[in-house]
């Protein structure tokens, strides 16, 4: 079996339970879960004017290279948003069916770990 270099920034990684790990170009859509790395240079490229969420599953980000806000949105009326400062070499977990945001700080490398189904967006 040859071993080549994958490009992180040009594909996403599917992590089978089975314990195979495979390219997922395009994202996956079967059981497993998905691992993507981006370089973000711009709030459009995390999405910043809207808020996401994942219902099946928890999301790992990490902060690699640079520095962003994380948020929570409040899950009650009279709370504040939740906000988690990242740096490179730290993560989050963001709990199952939680809203969350990205505003960058500075242009940052993130990597994600999620569920590869069941996500959706909602503008803010």
């Amino acid at each position: 079996m040859t071993v080549t270099p994958i490009d992180l920034f040009a594909s996403s990684l599917h992590l089978h339970h089975d314990g195979q790990v495979k390219i997922a170009t395009p994202p996956p859509t079967q059981d497993g879960w998905r691992m993507t790395v981006q370089h973000a240079k711009t709030g459009a490229d995390v999405h910043s004017d809207h808020w996401e969420i994942h219902p099946e599953a928890e999301e790992l980000i990490t902060c690699l290279i640079g520095k962003f806000r994380l948020y929570l949105r409040p899950e009650h009326p009279d709370q504040e948003e939740e906000e988690i400062r990242l740096i490179a070499g730290t993560a989050a977990v963001v709990p199952r069916g939680r809203w969350h945001r990205i505003e960058l700080d500075i242009p940052s490398n993130i990597l994600a770990v999620t569920l590869p189904r069941g996500s959706r967006l909602e503008k803010r």
